[in-house]
Order: C-alpha cells, then structure tokens, then sequence
C-alpha cells in the first residue's frame, strides 16, 4: 500500500495510482496524447535518477544533518543536466515541440528542487513547518534503510554531447590507448574447470544458490527474475572473470503444498513431483539458464543431511518440546499443516492468507490466529485441538547469529531489503521456531514419539542446496563446509530473507560442523504484472512455460526482465514497454551499431579488419569506453546487475554517434587520408562490437553467441578483464553479418497483451494436447476462482456502468461489455454450470 502522505487517484476501476509519474501519465493518456520515445526515457530518467536523488537528498538533511547545499549537491548537478537538454534542443520542452507528460513530472520536481536550493525559500519553509510533523517524518525515514544512488555520471535520453560527458585525465587517455595496443596479450586466458566444478586452492571458489522454486507451481516471469535469472546471470559474469563458479538449484518438492497439488490433481505426491520438476527443468532450459545442476529435494541425501543436522541441534541442546495449539479437520480426521488452511490474516484483513504466510502484507502467521479458517481439502471449518512439536531455539542461538551477522554485513554485498528485514526480526525478538509438521509427505523425524511427523519445509527445503550440491558430487562437503575457501551467494525475492538469513544460519550454527555460511544474500523486490499481480487462476501474466509460445526469442525475455530487474522497488513488466525497449534499446541502440561495425567490415574492406591510427579524438573514446566497462565491473561486482546493464547500452550509443560524426560510408570515397580515416573508425567500432558480446554474454548468451559467429571473435577473447583491447586486429576476417533483433509491431503486441489479459489457460500441455485459446480449463467448484471471478464481474460491471453514465464512445463501452460477458462466461463455468450464450442488451440472437 502506498503510504497515507503520498498523492493518490482512484480509478473508476477501483485501481488506485500512487506514483506522481503514473498519475500524469494516466492523465495525458485520458487525453489522448500517447507518449514518444523520448518522453518515455525522460520519465524512466525521472523515476531511476532523479526521485531517487531528491529522496537521498531527504534523507541527507533530515536524517545525517547535512545542511543547505552540502545536502542537494546532487541535485543541482541533475538540474544542470535538464538545462542543458534544454539548451542543446533550443526549446522549452524537453521531448518535442508542445509539452508532454515528461514536461509536467520532471516540471513538478525541478521547481521543488530549485526551491530547495533557494536561501530564501528555505528559510521561509524552516518558519512553515510544524516542528512536530517534521520530527515524526525524520522517525519514519530512520526506520528505512538509506537511499542508494547509482553512481554518479553523465546520463542522457540522446546521444551524449562532448560537453555533457564527464572530463577525461591525461593519465585516463594514455592508460586505454597503452591497453589497446597490447591487444590479445592483454587478456587473461579463459579457464575451464574439471568435472565436477570443485573448490581450487588461491582460486576466487564462488557458490551460488537461487531460491529452490516449489515444484507444483509453474513459475511466471516475477518468479523467474527474482531467482533463477538473476543468480545465472552473475554466475556467468563470474565465470567469464575466470572465478572457480558453481551454480546449483532444484525443485522443493517436500511438505504441504505438494500435497495439496496431489490432492487438487488426483496423483500422488510423487508423481506430482515427477511430473513438475520435469516442466521447471524445461522451462530454465528455454531461458537458457547455465546450472551446473538441477536437481531435487526428494532424494536419499536430502534424508541424511538433514537429519544429520537434526541430531547435532538436537545434541547440543538447541531443540525444545512443547504442546501446541493446532487445527484439525474432523472431517478429514487429521491434523492441518499450514498450506491446508486458509482464512483471513490477524494483521491485515487479507482474506486469502495461508496458514503459514500472508501473502500480501508478508507477515509469518500461526495457522490458530486466523480468522474464519477453513480446511482446504473439504472447506470445512477445522476446530483447535493440543499436539506436541519440536522448536529450534532461536532466542538460545541468537548470542551466535548476531556476531556472525554483523562480520557478514561487513565483509559481504547484502541487499538493503535484505538487511532490513533481517534487523526487524531481530528487532522483534527472536522466538522458538517450530521445525515439525503433522504430514505424510517430507522428511521423517528420527526420534521417538515424532516418527509419524516431518520436518517443516522451511527448516528442510534450504539443506536442499547441500543435498542437491551432494548429488552433483559426492564431494559436496568441500563446498559445503569449507567457509575459509568458499563465497557463498544466495539469490531469492524478500520474501525468502528471513528463512535465510536467521533461520537457516541459526540451524549451521548450531550444528556446530563448519558449514559455509551466506557471505552475499541477494534480495529483489516483486515484479508486477501490467497494473495488476500474475494470477494462474484468472490467466493473467505471463508463465514460464508460456513466454516460448509468443514467438518472442528467450534472450528479448532474458534482456527486458533484467532490463527492470526489481532491484530497490518493485517494478512492473509492460507490454508496450518491452515493445518500447526492444525496438530502441536493441533494435535501434545496440543491434544497429554492432550490425553497422560488421558491415562497413564486409562492405568497405572485404571482409577483412582494416589497418588504424588513432586520432586524439579515437584516443578519448577508447577512454571512454574503458570508464564504462570499469562501471560494468564495479556494478557486477557489487550485483548491481539492472544498473550494469545500461553500461552496455551506453557503450552502443557511444558508438553510434562516433560512428555518426565520423561517416565512414562518406569517407570511404574520398582521398587517401579519408580512406585512412574510414578504416580506422571501422576498425575501432568493430572492436567496440567484440567487447560488447563478450559484456552481453551474461544477459543475452544467445546473441552474444551469434556475435561471436559473425565477427568471427577468438575463444581466447571470450573473457572478461578491465581493458578494452583490440582483440580484432588488422587482417582479421569476420563472417556473414546479419542483423540481430526484429522490430516487435504494434499488432502483434496488442494481440499479447489481450491474450495473458485475463483468459487464457495456465498451465502446462504437452504436444497432444493443446486446449482452445478461447476455453480456460477449470475445476468446477473451485471457491477461490469463483470468489475472484465474481469480484471481478462485480468490478467490471461497475466500470461499464460508470461509462455509460459519461456517455462514453459507443466502441469504447461495447470492448468493455464484451470484456464482462467473457467473465460472465468464466463464472458460470467455474461455478459448473452451463454457460448461456451472452449477448449485450439491446440486441436479440437471430
């Protein structure tokens, strides 16, 4: 929920807007003004660089005390970047001619900003303010974690000017030309490790882990970049930096969810898992994902290790008994685990929560605090009844936690939702935590008086990467217990944190056997779908196993959701956003400089890389370029991977333009010395080219594959160092050069957006079958689809009536009461009943 002193509008569809940026842009769409490309990279500008500088400015004075100037210094500089757009285009708007929704966001801000930075009206602010308001606002923003800038540069909606660029030291200049002449023999060789990927003495050994996904949901796109995509996207940049990498993940098969699916489906747990691990395992093959293995939670090893851990908690005194309080269904005759009840959550009202999580306001919850719960096998309401459990004990490992946290903090990259989460449960108190469930399918518990119970998945799912890592090699424990060799990062959205940054630990520290411990834990926020969350039962969003069947390649899916990778905040995936970056970030930025570098190769030199020399102008580009490829560095390093990615794209303008001032295919026809000049620029691009495959490869594998093959790069030059080098000297041939990114139109976008609008089936299908695009498959009687469906006939019925009681256009009404019937359909099939054929009022069937 946004908070109660932001702006806020409340849509006729009951959707509210909270973001000044969407709010504008809802307004001038209303209008009929649909924005260009530049006015969307302008907004994107205003809500990546700008927002987040006047909040840290906030933060700064209010918070460190900075005072005046000291505490806006960024500020004026991002001022001055506005003036000078201004200025260079010579007019008072920022992305054409009239003013746009750009003019008025950033407009807003900008006259706030240039306020701030007036004495005067500092002064005159100081005197307004109520004292008391200001001190409950400086409480609220110590309790959130510090803004975190970017790093400061340049940053432009066009191509960069000489003016507007950062200024170049001598030294900068003469390093980048020295590592350009040193060519190949720069380069670090690429290093292949043995199979199995062992730990290798003074060798950087980094183990990564991304979230085990439970096995009996397909995962959507939200899913895919929280954990699988962002952790094989550093696992390749490292690989590339010659790091000793293992990536290792797999299905949590085990506890109540799976049974629940095997209910739901009338299979048994096993072959529910068998069944799921397969369609994970092909849709992370589709994107391309590099593990080095996938594996699974149901295994002998899986039993060993964690009762092994078990024993040693147990043996050490860290496990407590206790009587407690649980639901059982008579109906069922059997004890509830968390995931078999539902009811409405004691914090916040939601009335779907899980007997273990709520799922909207995030908070941990005991199935018996539940208000109105139900059994979810037969819907009956389940009575409380007194049953005994094993407790870790928290609050006796906390004087091991909190030390071991503290050395991790300072030494490791932890996300700051990462360490704000972990602090608020400390801060709350650690509790004893239950590690049993009343359950067939998990984990037995080897001691007496609990053998007919489980471990709780939560307590056993995370020793899955050490069983999963055990049947890739039988010499998982040099990974596994060897922290003085060993990195370890572990990938997974916010709401995974707790379970890995307190419970888990507590469970290695107690066990008291040198395990490696999490030197890196990396949380994202939550990727939203359009203006909405995904939803499998209503057929919105876009599910792994679906994103093959658009026709879109798994690198545009791969790039774009890197591209707004939830890094700080949430963030939403868009149809005509990724329409947007797909047709001018790669078709237009990267792909037509690295296909034009490649073709005034074939076209003007036969093929063949010409001779160069350098100009001071050439000089100062190869500095440049090396300036980004230090930030790429810099930002990977610290798995900044969104911000990385745009050190790529900058490159790509960089070349662009110098490509663009220099005009190769003009110079190509003159004398002897513009001869001269067109190669050397052509040479110089085609470089750029090359090292841009090599930075592309952990984004785009795939493209930066195919890039290799055209220019025909070296293997020995597919590595990663810190230089931009001239790997494609004169005399190199390059091959067939063709372009790499198609335009994605209008149409064929819109056509998308309706189909994973609300409707379509979710699901997996093999090739046999394939249900109609039209029919969504439903279990009839589902409560929790025909509760969603009737909220939203309700909703939508609304929003039709709303539009004709403003005498809305007539097309406009019929989509929407075509868009309720369609509901009105999905009802009645939900609820079993046979639809009637629908049509709106007013007219008849023939």
């Amino acid at each position: 929920p946004p908070p109660p002193w932001s702006p806020a509008l409340e849509l006729d569809s009951g959707t509210v807007l909270f973001s000044p940026n969407a709010i504008c842009q809802f307004f001038f769409l209303a209008r009929g003004e649909e924005p260009t490309d530049l006015t969307n990279q302008w907004l994107e500008w205003e809500a990546t660089e700008l927002q987040p500088a006047a909040l840290a400015a906030l933060y700064a004075q209010l918070v460190h005390g900075r005072k005046g100037l000291e505490a806006v210094e960024v500020l004026g500089k991002l001022l001055a970047h506005i003036e000078q757009n201004l200025s260079r285009r010579g007019t008072a708007y920022l992305a054409g001619d009239t003013k746009s929704v750009a003019d008025s966001e950033i407009g807003v801000l900008r006259g706030s900003i240039s306020m701030t930075l007036s004495e005067a009206c500092r002064k005159a602010a100081d005197s307004v303010l109520m004292p008391k308001a200001l001190l409950e606002f400086k409480s609220y923003l110590q309790k959130q974690p510090p803004p975190c800038l970017a790093m400061e540069r340049a940053t432009s909606n066009e191509p960069e000017e000489e003016g507007s660029e950062p200024t170049l030291t001598e030294e900068e200049i003469t390093a980048a030309v020295d590592a350009w002449a040193r060519g190949v023999a720069a380069l670090p060789k690429p290093w292949q490790p043995q199979k199995p990927v062992l730990p290798v003495e003074g060798m950087r050994n980094v183990l990564i882990t991304s979230a085990l996904p439970y096995v009996n949901n397909v995962p959507h796109l939200g899913n895919i970049i929280g954990c699988v995509l962002s952790a094989d996207t550093f696992a390749r940049y490292c690989r590339l930096r010659n790091w000793n990498t293992l990536y290792v993940c797999g299905t949590d098969e085990y506890g109540t969810a799976t049974e629940t699916k095997a209910v739901e489906e009338g299979l048994t747990p096993q072959e529910i898992c068998n069944k799921y691990n397969t369609i994970h395992a092909d849709i992370y093959r589709w994107f391309d994902i590099s593990f080095d293995y996938f594996g699974r939670t149901t295994t002998p090893y899986q039993t060993t290790i964690a009762q092994d851990i078990f024993q040693r908690l147990l043996a050490r005194g860290f496990l407590l008994q206790d009587t407690v309080e649980q639901l059982q269904c008579e109906d069922c005759q059997r004890f509830l685990a968390d995931r078999f009840v539902e009811g409405t959550c004691p914090f916040c009202s939601y009335e779907e929560a899980r007997g273990d999580q709520c799922d909207k306001c995030g908070k941990l919850i005991n199935a018996v605090e539940l208000k109105n719960p139900q059994c979810k096998l037969c819907r009956g309401v389940p009575v409380v009844k007194p049953t005994q459990h094993l407790f870790l004990d928290l609050p006796k490992l906390e004087e091991q936690l909190e030390p071991w946290l503290e050395q991790s903090w300072a030494t490791g990259d932890w996300t700051a939702n990462a360490r704000y989460i972990t602090r608020s449960w400390i801060r709350d108190g650690l509790k004893p935590r239950c590690i049993t469930r009343d359950l067939k399918w998990g984990t037995p518990v080897p001691l007496d008086g609990f053998r007919d119970k489980v471990f709780y998945v939560w307590f056993d799912a995370p020793i899955g990467y050490l069983s999963i890592t055990a049947n890739y090699t039988d010499q998982w424990e040099r990974w596994w217990k060897n922290p003085q060799q060993v990195e370890l990062y572990n990938f997974m959205a916010k709401d995974n944190v707790p379970f890995h940054s307190v419970i888990f630990p507590c469970s290695l520290l107690g066990a008291d056997d040198n395990y490696t411990l999490v030197n890196h834990l990396i949380a994202t926020e939550y990727l939203n779908y359009e203006d909405g969350k995904f939803s499998k039962s209503r057929g919105v969003g876009v599910f792994g196993d679906m994103a093959k069947d658009t026709g879109i390649p798994a690198d545009i899916w791969r790039f774009y959701l890197l591209y707004l990778r939830p890094e700080g905040q949430d963030s939403t995936f868009s149809w005509s956003d990724l329409m947007l970056k797909n047709n001018s970030e790669l078709l237009n930025n990267l792909g037509n400089f690295i296909n034009r570098a490649g073709m005034f190769v074939c076209k003007f030199f036969g093929g063949t890389v010409p001779d160069m020399v350098l100009t001071p102008d050439d000089k100062r580009l190869l500095a440049r370029v090396t300036l980004e490829l230090h930030q790429y560095h810099q930002l990977l390093e610290k798995v900044r991977i969104r911000d990385a990615l745009r050190c790529i794209l900058s490159i790509s303008r960089h070349g662009n333009q110098y490509i663009q001032v220099n005009e190769p295919w003009k110079r190509i026809k003159g004398d002897e010395k513009d001869r001269q000049r067109a190669g050397t620029v052509t040479g110089v691009a085609v470089n750029m080219a090359s090292m841009l495959a090599v930075m592309l490869q952990p984004y785009m594998p795939s493209v930066s594959l195919a890039i290799q093959g055209q220019l025909c790069i070296p293997p020995d030059c597919f590595v990663l160092s810190h230089n931009f080098t001239c790997t494609l000297p004169p005399g190199h041939r390059v091959g067939t050069v063709s372009p790499l990114f198609q335009k994605l139109e209008h149409d064929q976008i819109e056509a998308l957006r309706k189909r994973f609008g609300g409707g379509q089936v979710s699901g997996y299908f093999g090739a046999k079958q394939t249900p109609p695009a039209s029919v969504t498959l439903t279990a009839p009687g589902d409560p929790q689809l025909i509760q969603e469906l009737t909220e939203e006939v309700a909703k939508q019925g609304n929003h039709v009536r709303q539009l004709k009681a403003n005498k809305a256009e007539k097309a406009q009404v019929d989509a929407e009461v075509a868009k309720l019937l369609e509901l009105k359909k999905q009802l009645a099939l939900a609820e079993g009943k046979s639809p009637e054929v629908l049509v709106p009022k007013g007219k008849r069937k023939k």
